[in-house]
């Protein structure tokens, strides 16, 4: 059966209990499958790119009229690293919940003169936020011009720089090499496998190194980043001294270059 994600930020977990390894993390809005419920409080579930995980049962609503319902609703989607569901619309009001870019809302109305928007969060609350803090919520790529979707993907990933590593994240508050270009093609309307590695059936092919464009993904043992151009790539790292979203050299005179990387690419892969 299908459900609504309604926790900020829903860890997909590698067995049915919180201490274990985070596998990945599915967003407030997003709708996953249910596979089976493997014991009280733990759904195995699925989600559209076909991984797998354990999640809580109270990070999502069931029933299919509930899931039909919101998916029928207009949506957005944050574009703020963090954004605050308040209230009522102004600074001074409660807010009903803190959700992270990716996350899904549906608007209610249009803004008002200050820029509030009434929206829906996923369970049914109502609540306000700024209107600059989400954009258009993109089910199919937001360009067809190839140039345009790598430059609005690569642009996407940029806005992650800075964010701390987190094993199976892909949020602001802490994201990994995979969960960062997943995402950053997620939110331009590409569903791209979320792993390191290149899997048939999604978009990503390899292509030889020499043709590599920005947008393309570089691969590694365990490993996975974007290329930007000039020599130049985009990753989320644990190595230490990085720790998170930096830009790295594929060129050795660069100081950001890492051999280790730049020896031991295994593949280069292309959406387009």
């Amino acid at each position: 059966m299908k459900a609504i994600v309604i926790e900020p930020v829903c860890p997909l977990m590698s067995r049915p209990q919180l201490q274990c390894e985070r596998a990945d993390e599915v967003l407030a809005g997003m709708v996953v499958e249910l596979l089976e419920e493997v014991r009280p409080g733990w759904y195995l579930a699925r989600v559209p790119y076909r991984y797998e995980g354990y999640l809580q049962a109270e990070h999502v609503l069931t029933g299919d009229h509930l899931v039909r319902r919101w998916t029928e609703r207009p949506k957005q989607v944050v574009l703020k690293g963090i954004c605050d569901v308040l209230s009522g619309p102004a600074v001074t009001c409660f807010p009903l919940a803190t959700l992270t870019r990716g996350a899904i809302l549906s608007p209610v109305g249009t803004p008002n003169a200050d820029g509030w928007l009434r929206v829906e969060l996923p369970d049914g609350r109502e609540g306000y936020t700024k209107c600059s803090f989400l954009g258009e919520y993109y089910e199919k790529p937001r360009f067809e011009d190839p140039e345009q979707l790598r430059k609005a993907v690569v642009e996407t990933a940029l806005t992650y720089q800075g964010a701390h590593y987190r094993w199976g994240g892909k949020t602001p508050m802490g994201i990994d090499c995979s969960g960062l270009v997943s995402m950053s093609y997620l939110l331009n309307g590409v569903v791209i496998y979320r792993d390191a590695n290149i899997v048939e059936g999604f978009p990503v092919h390899e292509i030889p190194r020499a043709d590599m464009q920005p947008g393309d993904l570089l691969f590694f043992p365990g490993h996975v980043a974007m290329y930007l151009g000039e020599g130049k790539y985009l990753h989320s790292t644990a190595k230490n001294g990085s720790d998170g979203v930096v830009i790295n050299s594929l060129n050795p005179t660069d100081p950001d270059y890492r051999a280790d990387l730049d020896q031991g690419m295994t593949a280069v892969g292309t959406a387009f």
